[in-house]
């Protein structure tokens, strides 16, 4: 059933962004079944659609195909915040192909930006993208983990994203009383929380490069700006008597 006939598994958060924002728009009536198709396997042969990516394509059609929805996102401009809005879209590629890794992947249309890269499902159910090489790049363990993550991007929208300059990935681990939000979180994300201060641990997408940690800290009111900004005066304190030994 189509997730927006069925919520189920998700929280109550991600409900309400789909319930505020969702639409569907009805696939074509002229697509393909994937197990008609042909696509080239790791040595460029013409062969049938393996089942598991079958069902996997189908399954992500009958479920999300069609799926409209936009998320509000935070962004700090010049030290002010500002509030902008992108679209996602949950419409099949034509793009299949092996992974050099193992498994199958295959493109979906993702977020309404002009981009050099794809968006991908793999046949194991992880959500990624590359970066215009064959190297998929996990960015979510699922799809249902994908749209919980877009509705805590969502809800942190009206806070203010910190701007301290620090390493704010280093920032993030040293920031304690929050909990881990597992719904949202997986291998190369990770989302914590709290009453006033919310974390986006991720990793860089690169295919020629070690994946960089990265980190969003955004806080909801003063109280909030006072546990960031005394975590950082306290990594700031140790990294100098560091120095200084």
């Amino acid at each position: 059933m189509h997730i927006l006939d069925d919520h189920s598994g998700l929280s109550v958060r991600a409900r309400r962004l789909l319930e505020r924002t969702g639409t569907r728009c009805q696939s074509p009536a002229s697509r393909i079944p994937t197990e008609f198709l042909l696509l080239p396997d790791g040595s460029g042969r013409q062969i049938r659609t393996p089942m598991l990516l079958v069902l996997r394509r189908e399954g992500f059609d009958d479920r999300y195909g069609g799926l409209r929805y936009q998320v509000r996102r935070s962004r700090l401009v010049g030290g002010e915040r500002h509030e902008t809005r992108t679209a996602w879209e949950f419409d099949l590629g034509a793009l299949m192909r092996p992974d050099p890794m193992g498994g199958w992947t295959f493109e979906w249309s993702g977020e309404r930006l002009p981009s050099a890269f794809h968006y991908l499902v793999h046949s194991d159910g992880r959500v990624g993208v590359d970066d215009g090489t064959p190297v998929f790049l996990e960015i979510a363990p699922s799809v249902p983990a994908l749209i919980e993550s877009h509705a805590l991007t969502d809800m942190v929208a009206g806070w203010d994203q910190c701007g301290l300059d620090v390493d704010r990935f280093e920032l993030a681990r040293r920031l304690d009383g929050l909990s881990e939000v597992r719904e949202a979180s997986g291998p190369t994300v990770r989302w914590r929380v709290s009453d006033d201060v919310v974390v986006q641990e991720f990793r860089h997408w690169s295919s020629t490069s070690p994946r960089r940690p990265r980190a969003f800290i955004w806080t909801r009111d003063a109280a909030g700006r006072r546990r960031v900004e005394s975590a950082a005066a306290r990594m700031v304190s140790v990294r100098t008597v560091e120095r200084l030994r």
